[in-house]
This record gives C-alpha cells, structure tokens and sequence, in this order.
C-alpha cells in the first residue's frame, strides 16, 4: 500500500460554546480527531446515555455556530460503545465540513437525538452471506454493521468491499478489519467470518479496478473463494457515490435481487442520503 499523503494539519475553527442547543439536540464534545490523508478524517465525540441508534443509521450533525447547516453521517461505531465515531471527507468550501476538519478534543458538537437510514439489517430477508459493498466514506456505516455481534448471528459470511482511488485512503477500513480480529468481544462472533476486500483505482495495489467492474467480472468472488452473486443466499447493503449506486442498482436488479425496507425487507438495501 502506498505510503499516506503528507498534509497540512488544518487551523483551529472558533466555535460559540454558549450558543443554546437547539430542541431535540444534544451537545456532545470531541474526544479524538484522526486525519488519515489531505481529504479524510474521523472523530470521536462523547455519547449521551439516552442516544440509541442501530448499527448502519446515520445522525444529524451541526456545529454551534449562528446558522449552522446540519448534515447526515453515518454513525461508524457499534451500538455498543459509549462513545461515537464518524468519518468524513473535507469538502472545500463546504458548509459543515469547512469546519468539521477543524476539530479538537473538548470541542462541542450538536447532534440531533433522532437516527434514520436504510443500512439496516432488519431491512433485510434472511440469508446466507451478507455483502456490504462501499466507496470512498461509504464504508463508515458498515463499520458500525461489522462491530455488531448481531449481524453474525444473521449470516454465515460478512464481507466488506470497499474502494477507493489509492491505498492511502484504505487506512479506515485496514484499521478496522485489525480490531474486528482482536476486539475481545467482537472477535469471538466474527473469528473466520468476516473479509475485508478492497480495490484502488488509481494506483496499483494489491487488486486494481473499480469495484464494479471486479463484481461484474466474477474477480471478486475468486478472491473471496465464494460463489458467484445469488438473490436466494445472498444479501446486499450499498453506500457510496452516486455513479456506483445508480450501476450496482441496475445490474442487480436484472440478476434477481429486490429492494427492501424497514416495513418491506428485501435482498438489496441501498443508502442515498449522502448523493443528494
């Protein structure tokens, strides 16, 4: 893997800590920041003990700030802990993350107290192998999939596919394959059950290509020693850009595989509060 950018770390953001929390908000402070590259971060920030979520839901995060937007991030940390995590790309100019990436521990942050999403496995039929396949930060959410026990109860098999345009960018997804194998309680449920496949598209690295184009040519399940995709087995949770979406739709669609929901579980979930 390619050794990570070399990057400026970001100036300091004046926050107004005395700023009332709006209604049906929480204030929260950060407790860590990482910058993996130029382009990508997490943080992690304290969690109120009546804040619940489940595993793939995203929330609704401001900054106190006059006029602050709020957007949605996936929530990138099991139900589980007591803290949560998310990971971001910087967007130059952008409302939020202009000053996202400015974080630093203590820091506050608002988050709305309600969750939502699609990524969730009770929109999902029962079946064999569970495939989450993301780009970019559309991994964040299956982190919090992948560190919940609950989901090897569920499948048999838990992979995660995720690409990127270089290794660097890989760094979110390596890290947290290393803790699935060695987190005391994780471990126990996913040992030998979860993969972790990734790909680069700009950089040569251990597998080259666009995802879809290594779903599409069968290179993906060699790698996996697995079979080929199956509506019947198989169960499928997408998150990334719109371009990936809009084709991994199509193409399983005409393979077999169904749209589901919360009220209507299917073989296929699709996240896309993230694409506009």
């Amino acid at each position: 893997m390619a050794e990570p950018a070399r990057f400026r770390e970001p100036d300091a953001v004046s926050l107004d800590d005395g700023l009332p929390t709006p209604d049906g908000c929480l204030r929260t402070r950060v407790l860590d920041v990482t910058h993996h590259t130029d382009q990508l971060f997490e943080f992690s920030v304290e969690r109120d003990p009546g804040f619940r979520f489940r595993a793939g839901e995203f929330a609704m995060l401001g900054l106190p700030l006059r006029d602050t937007p709020f957007r949605a991030y996936s929530v990138a940390s099991a139900p589980w802990e007591d803290h949560l995590t998310f990971y971001s790309i910087k967007v130059p100019g952008g409302p939020l993350t202009e000053k996202l990436q400015h974080l630093t521990p203590g820091d506050a942050i608002w988050l709305r107290r309600k969750t939502t999403g699609t990524l969730i496995c009770d929109a999902l039929l029962p079946g064999e192998r569970l495939l989450m396949v993301s780009t970019g930060t559309g991994v964040a959410p299956f982190a919090s999939v992948a560190l919940d026990p609950a989901v090897y109860e569920a499948f048999g098999t838990v992979v995660l596919v995720q690409g990127c345009r270089t290794g660097a960018e890989l760094q979110f997804a390596n890290a947290l394959k290393k803790r699935i194998a060695t987190d005391d309680l994780v471990q126990s449920f996913a040992a030998d059950r979860f993969q972790l496949q990734t790909c680069t598209s700009r950089e040569p690295g251990t597998r080259q290509g666009r995802v879809t184009d290594l779903i599409y040519s069968g290179e993906l399940f060699d790698a996996m020693e697995g079979a080929p995709l199956d509506p019947e087995r198989d169960r499928i949770m997408l998150c990334g850009s719109m371009a990936m979406l809009k084709e991994l739709k199509g193409y399983l669609g005409e393979s077999g595989f169904v749209e589901g929901s919360r009220n209507t579980p299917g073989s296929l979930v699709i996240e896309r509060a993230f694409v506009g």
